[in-house]
C-alpha cells in the first residue's frame, strides 16, 4: 500500500515542508528527511530518519533517496547563496536512476513558465516582478523544469502563490494554465503534495494550486 513506502523528504523544515512533513506522519509514512542543521530539527518520531546534508551534495542526496519509493522536495533557497534549485533537482533526478525511484514530487513559483500556459495579468505580472528583482533564482526554477521535461521520470512540479501557514484547510483548486489564486494554505499544499503519491493526474506536468 501506498502508506507503506518510506519518502525521501528534502525542505522538510521550510514554511512549507514542515507542514508536509505533519501529514505525512499523521498518515503514518516512514520518512527520510535531509537537514543541513539536525540539531534544530523538532520533531520526534520513531517513523523520521535523518540524513545530515545539503540538496547540492550529489552524495547527500544519494544516502538520502537510496531505499526510499518517492521523494517530496519543498526546497527552499537559502539566503545570500548562489541558486539552488537546478542542482538539487539534478541531483535527485541522478540519486533516483541509480535506485529506480520513480515518483518525485516538487514545488516552485509561479513564475516558472510552460508550453501550457495560459498565464492571466496578476500571474504574468507577478512572474515580470520576480524576472525583475529574483533574475537568478528564477532563471535557475526555469532550469529546474527544463531538467525534469527532459527526464524519463514521473514528475510533477507544482507551482505555488504566496504559502500561508495555517492548519486551516480551505479548499484548494488546480489549474495547469494560469494560477487561480494569490495564496495558498501550507495544510492545503500538503495534502495536495500527498495525494499525489498515488494520483497520476498530474504526471509529468506543473499544475499551479491557490485557494479560491
Amino acid at each position: 500500500m501506498i502508506h507503506k513506502l518510506k519518502l525521501a523528504i528534502i525542505g522538510g523544515t521550510g514554511k512549507s515542508g514542515k507542514y508536509v512533513v505533519e501529514t505525512l506522519l499523521k498518515q503514518g509514512f516512514n520518512l527520510r528527511l535531509l537537514l543541513r542543521n539536525p540539531q534544530n530539527f523538532w520533531v520526534n518520531s520513531p517513523l523520521i530518519e535523518i540524513v545530515k546534508g545539503d540538496a547540492r551534495d550529489s552524495e547527500a542526496v544519494r544516502t538520502l533517496v537510496d531505499g526510499c519509493g518517492a521523494v517530496i522536495s519543498t526546497v527552499g533557497q537559502p539566503r545570500g547563496e548562489k541558486s539552488i534549485f537546478s542542482q538539487a533537482t539534478t541531483n535527485v533526478l541522478n540519486a533516483m536512476s541509480q535506485f529506480g525511484v520513480e515518483r518525485y514530487i516538487v514545488t516552485t513559483g509561479l513564475n516558472v513558465d510552460t508550453p501550457s500556459d495560459q498565464k492571466g495579468p496578476k500571474t504574468e505580472m507577478a512572474t515580470d516582478w520576480m524576472k525583475s528583482n529574483y533574475p537568478e533564482t528564477t532563471r535557475d526554477k526555469q532550469v529546474e523544469f527544463e531538467i525534469l521535461s527532459k527526464s524519463d521520470v514521473n514528475w510533477t512540479l507544482v507551482r505555488l502563490p504566496l504559502i500561508e501557514q495555517t492548519d486551516e484547510r480551505r479548499g484548494a483548486i488546480v489549474s495547469l494554465n494560469d494560477c487561480p489564486g494569490d495564496k495558498i494554505s501550507s495544510t492545503d499544499l500538503a495534502h495536495f503534495l500527498m495525494e499525489q503519491l498515488s494520483d497520476k493526474t498530474y504526471s509529468r506536468k506543473s499544475p499551479f494550486i491557490a485557494n479560491a
